[in-house]
């Protein structure tokens, strides 16, 4: 209201000088308190992500999740939960990288008649033109602000073949310029995963539910309430593929593991991407 009431008296008066926003800083403003420690950009200022910048953290991690049917036990929003541990632990692996807002929506299915994941109420899903529009969006929005290094990682099947094209796409256009996107199909390798935990001793017997071990134990290793674990419990039904999830500790100690497995396959095909320059 101040604002409108100082841009009329200015008009009134027949000036067409420029008025300050009082709520737009200078972007060279010094950052009166401290950083937190966090590598994700929607839990920093904008001073923070300035910061982490200048220090060198010129890398940034676009993570494409969903919102889905997982089954009768695990939340609509699983590639997102397990998102949030497996990015965290790539980008501080990495040193140099921050991670973006996980994007939710993507395809899930025809609307009319709705088809696959859209059968199901609680379900999101946009049209593949939407989620490339939000993708180049997106990656504009990292490239105006100086990011070197755009990487782009998916936790579902559905998600790969945007995000390809997008990579491609923006690779050719921004040809010369400074920003190189890296589509990372090497994080949604998920045969590798169950090889590595049959090696390991996990023996599963699929029960034809959207849900496996390795996708319970990411989760729970990031919120074990994702995965409904005391009412599980609580209903004698805590295991998945025959495999028992308790004690949920030690389950929780797997997720980590798979975490830490992927973060490393997922990194080691980032830093060859980048070499390629």
């Amino acid at each position: 209201m101040l604002r409108l009431l100082c841009v009329a008296f200015v008009l009134g008066a027949g000036t067409l000088a420029a008025i300050p926003d009082p709520v737009s800083p200078d972007p060279e403003s010094v950052r009166p308190i401290d950083a937190v420690d966090t590598v994700f950009i929607e839990d920093m200022t904008w001073m923070e992500v300035r910061d982490a910048m200048r220090s060198g953290k010129k890398t940034v991690i676009v993570a494409t999740g969903g919102v889905e049917q997982n089954g009768p036990y695990l939340v609509t929003g699983k590639h997102n939960v397990i998102l949030r541990g497996t990015t965290e632990a790539i980008a501080r692996k990495l040193g140099n990288a921050l991670v973006a807002p996980i994007v939710p929506f993507v395809p899930e299915g025809d609307f009319n008649p709705p088809t696959v994941h859209m059968k199901y109420p609680g379900t999101v899903s946009v049209t593949e033109e939407t989620y490339r529009a939000l993708l180049t969006d997106i990656c504009v929005s990292f490239k105006t602000h100086g990011f070197e290094h755009i990487v782009l990682i998916g936790d579902s099947g559905g998600n790969q073949a945007g995000m390809k094209t997008i990579a491609e796409t923006l690779n050719s256009k921004w040809s010369g310029s400074d920003t190189r996107l890296h589509f990372i199909p090497e994080y949604y390798d998920f045969k590798s995963v169950a090889d590595w935990l049959t090696e390991q001793g996990i023996e599963q017997t699929p029960e034809g539910l959207h849900d496996d071990f390795a996708m319970t134990a990411m989760m729970m290793g990031v919120d074990p309430a994702s995965v409904r674990t005391g009412q599980r419990i609580e209903a004698g039904c805590f295991r998945i593929n025959g495999v028992d999830l308790a004690p949920k500790e030690k389950t929780i100690e797997w997720g980590r593991r798979i975490i830490n497995f992927r973060a490393d396959a997922t990194i080691a095909a980032i830093q060859k991407s980048i070499g390629k320059k």
